[in-house]
């Protein structure tokens, strides 16, 4: 299994999301993620099996354990990659509360012995893959207002032809 740990966006912040995006897919090429599919990941773990899958779960009780909700502040545009290859996000402000759940759930994954993607933990949503930005500024974009997040969610990732599909395995709500 392909799996991933994320916050799960707010419905109002998402949908503002989603229409960013929309916006963004009027004046950019790429393929853009769908509408329901954005959220904020702490940890990718990659191909795992049952077990393991299973020991996430308890990485993520033991993580959200007296946690409560995390802010969420859009902070701007950025890419990884260049060119054709580019990837699209939406930055999420690093504030003290999510550094700090990021850090928990990693350090309890790996007490697990469980591997991850051990990337420095930059908050985004990713917005679109392959992307080939305009060489004008964008400007007038309207980004989410904050909100807070309150559940985090083991994901499984399934890799179609039309971009991935995410299914929820097991949350746990902060708060």
């Amino acid at each position: 299994m392909r799996l991933f740990v994320a916050l799960g966006l707010p419905e109002a912040f998402a949908d503002e999301v989603a229409a960013l995006s929309r916006c963004l897919s009027a004046v950019c090429e790429g393929r853009f993620v769908r509408p329901g599919n954005h959220h904020l990941t702490l940890a990718f773990l990659g191909e795992v099996g049952e077990a393991e899958a299973r020991r996430a779960m308890d990485a993520l009780d033991a993580a959200c354990a007296g946690a409560g909700p995390v802010e969420l502040v859009a902070e701007g545009l950025g890419t990884f990659g260049r060119g054709r290859d580019a990837t699209l996000w939406l930055g999420v402000e690093k504030n003290p509360g999510l550094a700090a759940l990021a850090e928990r759930l990693r350090e309890e994954l790996l007490a697990r012995g469980l591997c991850f993607d051990e990337k420095p933990f930059l908050p985004h949503v990713t917005i679109a893959r392959r992307a080939r930005l305009p060489q004008a500024a964008l400007e007038g974009l309207a980004f989410p207002l904050p909100d807070e997040a309150r559940a985090v969610t083991l994901y499984r990732s399934f890799l179609d032809p039309g971009g991935a599909r995410y299914k929820p395995l097991y949350t746990v709500e902060l708060g």
